[in-house]
């Protein structure tokens, strides 16, 4: 039994350290105002005072407030009620509450401070008050639709039957006055929800609706303001307005909205103050703007609205995010995996062609290759075949005609020997000729074989000289030159001499040329070699690989990095013409020219 009395006690002590709070308002119980400030109020006062507090709610009709009897009933209520409690503090939303707490304040709450809000510009302050001021701004909302949708000339204000709802009329029609030469302003008040959606059905163009409240229609059917608003929204022909931040989300484009959230908030500080032991009266009273413009972005899209026309500032809501907002980290995702798999394949591809390309690139090489060992093999086979031929040539020559020439010249001398002195100068001056003949048939042998004259000689005079030994009847062979270097590498004056020795014994031997003219001109930027004739001409393609002469051309040039091209055809004569790069002609004496 003691510890039960012990119980009772620490209870009873811990719940007096809780501060006691009381709310007063004039709205419904239902009414958003209620909702946000029960939220609100309690959140912060309990994150600020650590002893907790008990919170209480009563509600005020406004409607029946201007009865006496009604004031002195509710009062009788509360000190009932609440005859046991000791408030720390009472906190009136409203100016309805601020005038009741006023008016019964040594009855009710002695000494007990007040925070009030109030939406008049001057409130009466009680003793030992502090509150917030925020002037009941109806207008805002006009200001507003005109930056928004300024061909917009007509409003309709729907408002109802109950009380409430008339004062909020009257402050509307004082207010909005002023915005009456901009626009044509007409009041649908406490009409039948019939007669109302008649006039909403066919409102002409260039209209908008302002919804003030309404918590009673004209049949004197009650309603929740926020759901009749909603059947206007859904009624009206032309776009909705409202003034208060509970009515977002109800169908309207928007306005400039009272910001409850912040009204309740701002009070509940200055609750908090006073809950910490600062005197109300000490607190200065507070005023502020609590309207902010705000539009329904979904209400925008219904009534076609731009939102270029959307005025600085105005906080857009319910704005649904465009699938790359929604989407952003997957589509990234998505592109970066896709532009992998692109480059990934990208690059096989070009492996791929590489590869190929190398095998195709191999297999030319290849066939390259094998096509130049058939060539080197035929070359060779070609070679052995001209060397057994230069071999019987020279052997032919050395027995027709200088083997010949020797037996002859033998016999003369044995005839020498035997014949008397006259008989013997006759042989003997045979036999001097016999032997120059020799003499010369072995020096034009000698030559053939290795131009020895090329040691002492300059290139014109040895292509000169080879085009007087190489002369014929009935065959004119020229000899021009223009601008050769006097000074050439012994390699280049011999592979030049050859190509024009194998070009000219080709013309005389295959050709059947009447003419056949040599050039030899040095340009700025090579030498270059001509051999022209006007024979019977060949199938350059069909004799190309097969000619020993024409295939040890092309060598003797390719070995010292020269080119070498061929024009003929049949019946149209042979162009031979080597080209030498100024590089390869070495030792050139500057201004000499032959």
């Amino acid at each position: 039994m003691v510890a039960l009395l012990e119980l009772c006690v620490a209870t009873s002590a811990w719940a007096q350290r809780q501060k006691q709070v009381l709310v007063l308002y004039s709205t419904r119980r239902d009414a958003q105002i209620v909702i946000v400030g029960d939220r609100e109020i309690p959140k912060v006062i309990e994150n600020g005072v650590p002893e907790g507090v008990d919170y209480y709610s009563e509600f005020i009709d406004q409607g029946r407030f201007s009865n006496p009897e009604y004031q002195t009933g509710f009062r009788d209520f509360l000190r009932l009620k609440y005859q046991e409690k000791s408030f720390d503090l009472i906190i009136a939303i409203g100016d309805i509450p601020l005038e009741f707490i006023d008016n019964n304040r040594g009855i009710l709450f002695p000494d007990v401070p007040v925070v009030f809000f109030s939406s008049r510009r001057s409130p009466h302050r009680p003793l030992n008050s502090t509150g917030i001021v925020a002037e009941l701004n109806l207008k805002g909302t006009l200001a507003f639709v005109s930056d928004l949708q300024p061909d917009v000339r007509k409003v309709f204000v729907v408002t109802g039957a109950d009380e409430t709802d008339k004062w909020y009329e009257r402050a509307a029609r004082e207010q909005l006055r002023s915005f009456e030469p901009r626009f044509a302003i007409t009041y649908l008040s406490g009409l039948t929800t019939a007669e109302l959606e008649g006039r909403l059905g066919s409102l002409p163009k260039h209209s908008i609706v302002y919804f003030l409240i309404v918590s009673r229609d004209g049949a004197n059917e009650t309603f929740h303001p926020l759901e009749y608003l909603e059947k206007v929204a859904a009624m009206a022909q032309a776009p909705v307005y409202s003034w208060l931040d509970s009515a977002m989300d109800h169908g309207i484009v928007g306005g400039s909205l009272k910001d409850q959230m912040a009204e309740m908030r701002a009070v509940a500080a200055s609750a908090l103050r006073v809950l910490r032991g600062e005197r109300a009266d000490s607190i200065p009273i507070q005023t502020t703007d609590l309207n902010v413009r705000q539009v329904d972005w979904r209400a925008l899209q219904r009534w076609g609205m731009s939102e270029a026309y959307i005025p600085a500032g105005t906080l857009v809501r319910f704005k649904e995010p465009s699938i790359w907002q929604r989407y952003r980290a997957y589509i990234v995702g998505a592109v970066a995996i896709l532009f992998a798999q692109t480059a990934l394949i990208a690059a096989l591809l070009v492996q791929r062609r590489r590869r190929h390309q190398a095998e195709a690139q191999l297999r030319g090489k290849q066939s390259e290759l094998l096509h130049s060992y058939e060539q080197i093999r035929d070359l060779g086979s070609r070679l052995l075949h001209a060397q057994e031929g230069e071999r019987s040539r020279i052997a032919l020559e050395l027995h027709d005609d200088i083997s010949q020439q020797i037996a002859v010249l033998t016999m003369d001398l044995a005839m020498l020997s035997r014949s008397d002195a006259l008989e013997a100068k006759k042989i003997a001056n045979e036999a001097l000729k016999r032997a120059g003949q020799i003499a010369m048939s072995l020096h034009e042998l000698s030559h053939r074989l290795h131009p020895a004259n090329l040691r002492v000689l300059r290139l014109v005079d040895a292509l000169d000289a080879l085009r007087r030994e190489m002369s014929r009847q009935g065959v004119e062979i020229s000899f021009t030159h223009d601008k050769v270097p006097a000074t050439l590498t012994a390699d280049l004056k011999l592979c030049l001499f050859r190509l024009v020795q194998e070009g000219l014994q080709n013309a005389l031997k295959h050709s059947g040329a009447r003419f056949v003219s040599v050039h030899l001109n040095g340009g700025p930027g090579a030498l270059t070699l001509s051999i022209v004739d006007n024979g019977v001409g060949f199938d350059v393609d069909a004799a190309v690989g097969k000619g020993l002469g024409l295939m040890s051309m092309r060598e003797r040039l390719d070995s010292i990095g020269a080119s070498f091209e061929i024009h003929s055809a049949r019946g149209a004569g042979t162009t031979l013409t080597a080209i030498v790069p100024l590089e390869v002609v070495t030792g050139i004496a500057s201004g000499a020219a032959v």
